[in-house]
């Protein structure tokens, strides 16, 4: 992403360009949410045979995340342990 160098010579000039970026920013969230939402959304099953493979897919992709969650921490739990003074 390469900007060109802006010059503001009023107050006013910053606030309007600040307020160009905020609408920008909350244009960017709600497209960024409605992916998110499209993406996570469960899939609906029409067959029996469709709930079956989201069922298997739903339980690989949970025990997948545990075993991640399980190799992050004993990779870098030192991060999150106190010191125990004995």
């Amino acid at each position: 992403m390469t900007e060109k160098q802006i010059t503001y010579t009023t107050l006013e000039e910053i606030r309007l360009h600040k307020e160009k970026l905020r609408e920008d920013i909350r244009s960017h969230n709600e497209q960024i949410s409605m992916l998110w939402t499209e993406i996570t959304a469960p899939q609906k099953a029409n067959s029996k045979g469709e709930f079956a493979a989201n069922l298997l897919m739903n339980t690989i992709t949970a025990i997948d995340g545990f075993i991640l969650v399980r190799k992050l921490i004993k990779n870098y739990g030192f991060l999150f342990r106190r010191n125990k003074n004995k």
